[in-house]
């Protein structure tokens, strides 16, 4: 598939009341270590911790509350129709208020699957809001790479630091299949939401 935009943002677009109440809100509830493909299950041994942190290092709060989305679903159909990517999606995951403490990342990812959920469903869009500022924090840069390859198991890599995203209540909205990394928090900490809109398969 050619794409003409990798990602599409809409910089200092939330409310700052509506960032700053989701963030408290998502301090309210008891967060946990964020889980990614072999290590989603209930319970993870030491080493598999261990090994987990390799790849991903962050803390996670499930929201599945209707007005959190309601806000961000008018961004990604404008994003969807001005980066011309037109993809049809139906529905989207609960939401995930992430969390980034001193050295705390994400490594080179995407976010789409092999094969599509019990539901027939894959994800196709995915989107990251900066609920905190980035004055707030230093490092965690949100990085995209332009090439359909693991850009872990090559030496040079297309990464593109996505600077516009910087400043509190800005959105970045891509496809799913899009490789991207939050780089280690050095400094403060870096909170965010992201959301994952889900539809039948690309044909």
């Amino acid at each position: 598939m050619n794409l003409q935009n990798y990602y599409y943002y809409f910089e200092k677009a939330l409310p700052l009341k509506f960032c700053d109440d989701l963030i408290k809100y998502g301090l309210s509830k008891n967060d946990k270590l964020a889980l990614t493909g072999e290590f989603e299950k209930e319970t993870l041994s030491n080493k598999e911790v261990k090994d987990l942190k390799k790849k991903r290092d962050s803390n996670v709060v499930w929201l599945e509350e209707p007005w959190i989305y309601r806000q961000i679903l008018p961004y990604v159909r404008e994003a969807n129709k001005q980066a011309g990517w037109n993809f049809e999606f139906e529905q989207s995951e609960p939401t995930q208020f992430t969390k980034y403490k001193l050295n705390q990342y994400y490594d080179w990812h995407c976010d789409s699957f092999d094969k599509p959920g019990e539901d027939g469903t894959i994800r196709k869009l995915s989107v990251t809001c900066q609920l905190s500022d980035g004055s707030e924090y230093e490092g965690g840069e949100f990085q995209v790479d332009f090439r359909n390859y693991d850009p872990n198991k090559r030496k040079n890599t297309n990464e593109i630091t996505v600077k516009e995203i910087y400043a509190k209540g800005s959105i970045i909205v891509f496809p799913s299949f899009v490789w991207h990394r939050v780089k280690p928090v050095l400094k403060g900490t870096r909170y965010s939401l992201v959301i994952w809109n889900r539809g039948r398969p690309f044909k």
